[in-house]
């Protein structure tokens, strides 16, 4: 008996829905936590700003450390158990920070924190989705964005109500407390069981992966890993410190902060806008006019003037949209076969940067200016596009040089991945 397609349909909705509020959860209470906290913190303990901040680049140095595990463990069992520990790490994370006495202990915390991002942030969220849908998940993985778009959204308001109402340490553990409630139950009872997949021998791995020439497709990977990095670095510099950024082109805190709110806005219209195009294009035009609509925006803000919030809303939308090429491109490129895993080594060295960047940025903005520092970050922005336009031309290249052939994945079955330009068959109206 053939299965209904509106369950079906149902069914796939539900689990978008349910990894949506994972994300928003793991993003709010990890990522974007420090962003209200870190200054309560140091004010209630004493303990250094740099210091508080350091926990987030720990965390994320963790993070990339066991991505790629990450990703083999999504790859061969699914994704469902890897986010109900996500949630497990999280919570014991924010009940260590809770009752930190002292810096170390604090630094532990974001330890437990970083394993938990590992395992729950968007890579393995899209490798969850390309595990339970295959080919076919590029629409997920976009409707998936749109919700984690609402993360600071709906935790930075959260977080600063509890810090009013319960202290920064009632705020850690009532996140802890929303993990074990709801992330929990929701990983492990509205995300489907998947039977075990046997990992494949390495000669049988590659080959599944294979698309193109074995060289070719090194190269392609080793370019989106860089891609992937260097973007990675823009947006953690950029989301530390834009207000900064912008308070040192002489603009008043309070107008700041409203030119600042333009990026969510921004971003959540383009991924929605991606959404309605329903797949019509390669995903590799999608990271094209991200990767340009970055660049653009970041030379306006170099440029100032009257542009400010044009600039803004550019990269708003540049970086809506990345984060939907960042899960589709790898599965339009390579196919479903060793996904997960992949996205677990593309993730591996973005994260590393991203622990840095803020860093990085304090530096460059001390040491050279806020205009110097967002020339450099146009001028990076630029080697990205230069970047992306060479995949674009390594993209087109293997698909003129497989036109006569009938690439096979390591099943034996024909390759479906659509090309460049074309639909997949389940995108088709």
């Amino acid at each position: 008996m053939t299965a209904d397609p509106g369950a079906r349909g149902r069914s796939r909705q539900r689990t978008i829905a349910a990894l949506g509020i994972i994300q928003i959860l793991a993003w709010g209470s990890s990522y974007y936590l420090l962003a209200v906290l870190a200054g309560p913190i140091a004010r209630d303990t004493g303990w250094p700003y740099s210091w508080v901040i350091a926990g987030v680049s720990l965390g994320l140095l963790l993070a990339g450390a066991v991505s790629i595990r990450v990703g083999r463990t999504i790859e061969e069992y699914g994704g469902r158990r890897v986010l109900a520990a996500s949630a497990l790490l999280l919570a014991a994370g924010l009940v260590v920070m809770a009752v930190a006495p002292g810096v170390p202990i604090y630094l532990a915390a974001w330890l437990l924190l970083g394993a938990g991002m590992g395992a729950g942030l968007y890579d393995a969220a899209f490798s969850t989705l390309g595990r339970l849908f295959g080919a076919q998940a590029r629409i997920s993985i976009t409707q998936l964005t749109l919700w984690g778009g609402f993360a600071s959204t709906m935790c930075w308001p959260l977080s600063a109500w509890l810090v009013e109402a319960v202290g920064w340490r009632g705020a850690c553990l009532a996140y802890a407390g929303l993990h074990l409630t709801v992330t929990l139950p929701l990983a492990l009872f509205a995300i489907p069981r998947e039977a075990r997949q046997q990992p494949l021998p390495r000669p049988a791995y590659a080959a599944a992966l294979s698309r193109e020439a074995p060289a070719n497709r090194t190269l392609m990977v080793w370019l989106l890993a860089a891609i992937l990095t260097v973007a990675g670095v823009i947006a953690a510099i950029w989301s530390v410190h834009l207000i900064t950024i912008l308070q040192a082109g002489g603009v008043g805190l309070a107008s700041a902060v409203a030119l600042g709110a333009l990026v969510g806005p921004a971003q959540v219209g383009a991924r929605v806008l991606e959404m309605a195009l329903g797949g019509r294009h390669h995903p590799i035009w999608t990271l094209v006019v991200a990767a340009l609509l970055i660049a653009a925006g970041l030379a306006l803000l170099w440029a100032g003037g009257g542009l400010l919030a044009v600039a803004l809303i550019a990269y708003g939308a540049g970086n809506g949209i990345w984060s939907i090429a960042r899960g589709t491109l790898p599965l339009s490129l390579f196919g479903p076969s060793g996904y997960a895993v992949l996205m677990g080594r593309l993730a591996m060295p973005s994260l590393f940067a991203q622990a840095l960047a803020p860093w990085v940025g304090a530096v460059l903005l001390s040491r050279l200016g806020a205009h110097a520092a967002i020339g450099l970050l146009a001028v990076l922005a630029a080697v990205n596009v230069a970047g992306v336009a060479s995949l674009l031309l390594l993209v087109h290249g293997g698909q003129r040089s497989t036109a006569n052939s009938r690439p096979y994945q390591a099943s034996g079955t024909p390759d479906a991945r659509p090309r460049p330009g074309a639909r997949a068959p389940s995108e088709r109206g």
